[in-house]
């Protein structure tokens, strides 16, 4: 497990505002006690209202704006885990495409069904950034220019408050992780909302 830099982390959530999103797209899933899907979506991050924004963009922050290294945590990728059908090459699919292929979001939505087995209704939100990382002077000010396209996700997994509401997300991940202000392909930021409390069966299906 690698240290994660909580000024990273911030300077992310800076770009997760209504007025200053760095979100194009947000793709989800409604699954049932039963482990199954109900309903999906994958719609445009613009075409949202600004009501659905703001909400939708407290669920996305809660990952960035966890305590880093205690509910926020980073892992490497073992290159034994990078076959065919791991969940490695997955989310790189997945994050390379924008979330635009609603197979592979399925598929997303089915492996984490699978290690997540709860005996209540939850719900699975993804989306997808892209933020400009600003060059920084000696004296850590930001200049105009930038320094390379941060292209992520981030996943929240969230109880349900009531129909089509997620209440607080208890498990998420960022994807690339977000590393000298600089992607990371090879690890993942993953977030528990009560790090005494492992989902086991989620991390085995992300890093196995």
């Amino acid at each position: 497990m690698d240290m994660i830099n909580r000024d990273d982390m911030l300077e992310l959530t800076r770009r997760m505002t209504p007025s200053r999103s760095c979100f194009d797209r947000i793709a989800g899933a409604y699954i049932n006690d039963l482990g199954e899907i109900d309903e999906s979506f994958n719609i445009h991050f613009g075409k949202l209202s600004n009501a659905e924004k703001a909400k939708n963009l407290e669920l996305a922050k809660a990952i960035p704006f966890s305590k880093t290294n205690v509910q926020l945590k980073e892992y490497r990728f073992p290159e034994s885990v990078k076959g065919k059908d791991s969940m490695w090459r997955l989310l790189s699919a997945i994050q390379q495409c924008g979330l635009k292929n609603d197979a592979l979001m399925e598929l997303l939505y089915e492996q984490i069904a699978d290690g997540y087995p709860v005996d209540h209704d939850f719900a699975i939100f993804v989306f997808h950034g892209v933020y400009d990382v600003p060059l920084k002077g000696k004296d850590k000010e930001s200049l105009w220019e930038s320094e390379e396209v941060y292209d992520f996700m981030i996943c929240t997994i969230s109880p349900m408050r009531a129909e089509y509401e997620p209440a607080e997300p208890v498990f998420g991940f960022l994807y690339p992780a977000f590393s000298d202000r600089s992607a990371d392909r090879d690890r993942i930021d993953i977030f528990h909302l009560n790090p005494e409390c492992v989902e086991e069966g989620l991390m085995y299906k992300i890093l196995r």
